[in-house]
């Protein structure tokens, strides 16, 4: 059978044959075993409705194997045999050219280059998934290519639920995952229900199709680490030599040393998992590999000495190095940490003093023992930390739930008052009032003709429209913009592209509109080949509600509601978005976040040009305007700002107090 005729196919009219389980990938650590017997016997059952009854007899046993040995049902005898990659968008059966686009973008999800664990369909995060198993994905993909343009393909937490008829302005395809009752949404509600097969963790882009590789962490880590030195050192002084400090390279997480190299840094990333590791580097995303802390400590001294720019890998646990760069004195300019803590007992962080072999057993074997392990080795990095930070060290929490995970491990982690952290999120001290508050967040595009000529004359085009709307901008953002045009200039020589032909940059509404518009422009005279996928990361001005991340610099008693990221789903849904998804869990953990993401597919029309205006403006604005409710200055100013641009945007406005005049009102007031 031909690829497309695989595609329409769906699930296959014959069994498949059973597959070989591959040893060459990584694959996703063995999940815990929370069902009871009746549990196991209904996650089979749930399982086999995907299939004829004729076939049950045969795959009850095989799922009950791959329960009991994974924690899951991955249905890996359904994996396609085809490649999995981002085609040129031609190359899909389809109805409609934004079904096509969408199809691309899974695939890409699931590209071996680009997924962390393919096989299990899980892109980043350690349990970022697509899809809960291979029938969904077949079925998915055969609906998306005999879909016409008014219907409507709704998956809940992965789940193809099936074609509605809808509109053609409706959306295409409504994503939702792991979107639970809020009394069972806990992170073992996620391991017991995802077991099942009922729901799933969909990460932020991973269940919303609009991963781009480690790319998209690539440009926020850089304007992050940027914007980190700029704070700590004087202004004749510059990064090099200098040294970033931080764990994990599997996922997003293997973004950082690209960025440290972009920074102009020595960027030190401990990682456990040899492989992780390894592909990083062989991807070119890291420079240097080493493998004990003697090497490490000589190999550091050196790039101090000779201020490099320069990219090290440790294959090693993260406590040992900041215990042993305190003992040899190694100052530390910049430190954080992006292990995935959002999923601590299951793979997200591993314990110190146990092989990376070894704590995949005992999180099986013994869970509550690995648990304490895990809180013991937070502990002990904390305490390192703080030793770090007593000398100047600057630590910032990077959004993973790294100092959430360490103060419930009973860290010295909290500040005096017993309430806050003693160390900010970087979205606290820097993305927060310097670009999420002005409108600027991760507006990313992918050329779906996989010609990277196409991606060349986008990033072209995105540099021109950026440097016109820089010229009269406001003194506010004049660095925001700068920082977005040195990168798009610079995006061809990092060599970023991993799977799609894709970029991103953060712009604000202003900036995303226009450049779409051009993108539009280009593709209707023809100078882009074929359509341009327009998305971001959920982790945006408006996307996500995240106490602990995204909305930790919302002051007013709000950050832990969720009606922006509601409301922004919504609305870019009857505003004109191919595709729209809602996620419970996404970068921070299960529980702790809701974010919404978009998709939308640029063809070249009059009407996506119009769509792209009003989704793209609404998509950003309804961020800025709850910014500005919650008084946050940078806000007010872009709000009015945009007012200004569109007279028919009106916001409400917050009237400022002024804090003296609430001094004494209660009997227990003892200051402010």
């Amino acid at each position: 059978m031909t690829f497309k005729e695989q595609i329409l196919q769906g699930i296959p009219t014959k069994l498949p044959s059973q597959k070989e389980y591959s040893t060459t990938i990584s694959h996703a650590p063995k999940r815990k075993n929370l069902l009871s017997l009746k549990e196991k016997k209904l996650a089979i059952k749930n399982a086999l409705r995907y299939f004829p009854k004729d076939w049950h007899a045969e795959l009850s046993q095989e799922f009950a194997f791959e329960l009991t040995t994974y924690g899951r049902i991955y249905m890996h005898r359904f994996k396609p045999d085809y490649q999995m990659y981002a085609r040129p968008i031609h190359e899909y059966p389809y109805q409609t050219i934004q079904a096509a686009g969408i199809m691309l973008m899974i695939q890409n999800n699931l590209d071996p280059a680009v997924a962390q664990h393919p096989e299990e369909l899980i892109t980043y995060g350690g349990n970022g998934a697509v899809f809960q198993n291979w029938a969904q994905y077949l079925l998915t993909m055969q609906y998306l290519a005999t879909m016409n343009n008014e219907q409507t393909l709704h998956v809940y937490s992965g789940h193809p639920m099936g074609l509605f008829p809808s509109s053609i302005e409706a959306p295409r395809v409504v994503v939702t995952n792991g979107m639970m009752i809020p009394n069972y949404s806990k992170p073992d509600d996620w391991e017991k229900y995802n077991a099942l097969g009922v729901t799933q963790y969909g990460q932020m882009t991973a269940g919303s199709y609009m991963y781009i590789g480690p790319q998209g962490i690539v440009h926020g880590t850089t304007i992050t680490v940027k914007n980190a030195f700029r704070k700590v050192l004087k202004p004749d002084e510059n990064p090099s030599g200098k040294i970033f400090l931080t764990a994990g390279l599997g996922g997003m997480s293997g973004a950082q040393p690209k960025a440290g190299n972009i920074a102009g840094c020595i960027t030190i990333c401990a990682e456990v998992n040899a492989a992780a590791a390894i592909k990083r580097h062989e991807q070119g995303w890291v420079d240097v590999l080493v493998t004990n802390l003697n090497d490490l400590v000589t190999r550091t001294k050196k790039a101090q000495a000779e201020k490099e720019v320069v990219s090290i890998a440790f294959i090693g646990n993260i406590v040992d190095v900041w215990e042993r760069f305190y003992d040899e004195d190694l100052f530390i300019h910049l430190g954080s940490d992006q292990t995935s803590l959002h999923n601590p007992w299951a793979g997200g962080y591993y314990p110190v003093d146990l092989s990376f072999e070894e704590a995949n057993e005992l999180m099986v074997a013994n869970p509550e023992l690995f648990k304490e392990k895990v809180q013991i080795s937070l502990r002990r990095q904390i305490a390192a930390i703080n030793k770090h930070t007593q000398k100047g060290t600057y630590f910032f929490d990077y959004g993973n739930a790294f100092l959430l995970e360490a103060s419930r491990a009973g860290a010295a982690v909290m500040a005096k008052n017993g309430i806050d952290f003693r160390y900010p999120s970087y979205v606290q001290d820097i993305l927060g009032p310097m670009c999420f508050d002005y409108g600027f967040g991760p507006f990313r595009w992918v050329c779906t003709s996989g010609n990277p000529s196409d991606l060349h004359k986008t990033d072209a085009i995105a540099q021109r429209v950026l440097e016109e709307i820089k010229s009269t901008a406001p003194a506010e953002i004049q660095q925001q913009m700068q920082d977005n045009i040195t990168w798009i200039k610079e995006a061809e020589k990092n060599k970023l592209v991993v799977g799609s032909q894709a970029r991103i940059l953060y712009a604000d509404a202003e900036g995303r509109a226009k450049i779409a518009d051009a993108f539009n422009t280009a593709i209707s005279n023809g100078e882009i080949s074929a359509p341009v996928v327009l998305g971001r990361d959920h982790h945006d001005v408006s996307g996500t509600d995240s106490p602990f991340r995204e909305t930790s610099n919302i002051y007013d008693g709000s950050k832990f509601t969720a009606d922006m990221a509601i409301h922004n789903v919504i609305g870019d849904s009857f505003r004109g978005a191919t595709w729209v998804s809602i996620h419970n869990g996404g970068g921070v953990g299960w529980g702790e976040v809701i974010n919404g993401g978009f998709g939308m597919v640029l063809d070249g029309t009059k009407e996506a040009s119009k769509r792209l205006k009003s989704m793209l403006f609404y998509d950003v604005n309804n961020g800025i305007s709850r910014r500005s409710w919650a008084r946050n200055k940078e806000a007010i100013f872009a709000i009015q700002r945009e007012m200004d641009r569109n007279p028919e945007l009106k916001i409400t406005l917050p009237n400022l107090v002024d804090d003296k005049m609430l001094v004494n009102l209660f009997s227990d007031d003892v200051g402010l």
